[in-house]
């Protein structure tokens, strides 16, 4: 374990351009490789349509797969370089004065981060400015983990678990007047979610950001971190979410942010992920819905 880290460490100090020109490959050969994934990927982009024509369709597609080995390859410089030095990655970020002002006012704010972009960074950027704790999922495998939280614990953000106790953490740091960071597009366990519509389709959603938003009235934020050409680094754009997130309801508002924040960089959303997955044990997807693709 200490020689891979080492390792990793050694490779973080290598370029931007190194590891995007390492992702993209990654994500030729996890497309061609896996049909399953491959499938879930090309249906997933389909059904959205968010393509104007086919020539449109099979851009965004070729695009997407190498944006998503780049974000499989940018963890190593994310998480194991300095963190000054992955906020310096940070070109521009549109919208910080309107957090800022909110902190300052006395709100706790929270910013939702979908799989859209270089997520990552948009939450080690926010923990420079103000006190940020961000709700993770804890990988099954023990080793994996060691890895996850050696590298984003070198961050100032605080990681909270995916567990009873790392969601009280969030409830804590709200209380406080702080920020939390939560990937507000990941499919919950049952009991967690409810069934309402993301790009048409019924999506098993979190109600987690419901619960939340109705503890303290925060400030929220959606944030959108573009990776820029040339391996030039990332620009953030912060919008307020003006609307009522809790109940069903929230859980549709929630959901058409996340549809208005894809919109606008279709190409590095993460397509492939299995968005509309039935989690055991929670109840089918309304009648009149077609089967979510597995």
């Amino acid at each position: 374990m200490f020689l891979l880290i080492g390792l990793l460490r050694l490779l973080a100090r290598l370029p931007l351009r190194f590891h995007y020109a390492m992702g993209a490959p990654l994500g030729w050969l996890a497309y061609l490789g896996s049909p399953r994934y491959r499938n879930r990927l090309r249906q997933n982009l389909r059904k959205s349509g968010l393509w104007a024509d086919e020539a449109d369709y099979r851009r965004i597609l070729r695009a997407n797969i190498v944006e998503t080995g780049r974000q499989a390859a940018e963890f190593i410089p994310l998480w194991y370089r300095d963190a000054a030095d992955v906020r310096a990655l940070v070109r521009s970020c549109k919208g910080e004065e309107a957090v800022m002002e909110a902190h300052q006012r006395g709100r706790s704010i929270i910013l939702l981060t979908p799989h859209v972009g270089c997520f990552e960074v948009a939450a080690i950027y926010a923990a420079f400015l103000l006190p940020m704790t961000v709700l993770y999922r804890t990988p099954h495998i023990p080793w994996v983990n060691r890895l996850v939280i050696g590298g984003r614990a070198r961050s100032p953000m605080k990681l909270a678990p995916a567990t009873v106790q790392g969601v009280r953490m969030l409830f804590r740091a709200l209380k406080q007047g702080e920020a939390i960071g939560i990937l507000p597009d990941q499919v919950p366990g049952y009991g967690e979610g409810v069934w309402v519509e993301f790009f048409g389709r019924p999506a098993y959603t979190m109600t987690l950001v419901g619960r939340l938003f109705a503890s303290t009235n925060p400030a929220v934020f959606v944030a959108l971190a573009k990776r820029l050409p040339r391996a030039a680094g990332y620009d953030i754009e912060l919008q307020a979410v003006d609307a009522d997130l809790k109940g069903n309801e929230g859980a549709q508002r929630l959901n058409d942010v996340l549809e208005r924040t894809i919109r606008a960089c279709p190409e590095q959303y993460l397509w492939g992920y299995n968005r509309y997955k039935h989690p055991a044990g929670a109840p089918p997807p309304p009648e009149g819905w077609e089967k979510p693709a597995q």
